[in-house]
């Protein structure tokens, strides 16, 4: 499997995931409108011409969850239980349609956990760069891992 257990992943560990994602209008649209989200600041090109951005910007919860995205090949793809919680998400800087977004994961904190001890929860700060190497997106992520089967 391509992801990481528990026993894998240590506090101070970085990855820096290679997988880059270009976010496209249609993205942008086709997401917002699946989510019933009408913000003319991501569709009205006319209306967000006039705000401080000067375009439409990408809707915060499709960056979110393609930064998520990013990390499952290189990080949990198969190796978890769960996602447990998201904690202190941020956007300091909006992302357009046309940037890609690269991420990279720091493991925080782990613990094994109490009531599964074939897992344990382990907490991650995944940042969202674009291809300038601005950060757009930083949240916290608690997951439950399994750990390394015994033969």
């Amino acid at each position: 499997m391509p992801g990481k257990y528990y026993d894998d992943l240590e506090v101070g560990l970085v990855i820096r995931h290679e997988l880059g994602r270009t976010i496209t209008e249609a993205d942008n649209v086709l997401f917002s409108s699946l989510t019933m989200n009408p913000q003319p600041l991501h569709l009205n090109e006319d209306f967000a011409r006039k705000t401080q951005f000067g375009q439409r910007i990408v809707n915060g919860i499709l960056s979110l969850g393609i930064v998520v995205g990013l990390t499952v090949s290189d990080l949990t793809q198969g190796t978890i239980i769960a996602n447990l919680g998201y904690e202190n998400v941020k956007h300091p800087h909006p992302l357009f349609h046309g940037d890609t977004l690269y991420v990279e994961t720091e493991i925080t904190a782990k613990r094994d956990s109490r009531s599964n001890p074939d897992a344990g929860l382990v907490t991650m700060k995944h940042t969202g760069r674009n291809q300038n190497g601005v950060v757009c997106v930083e949240v916290t992520r608690t997951a439950l891992f399994l750990k390394r089967p015994t033969p």
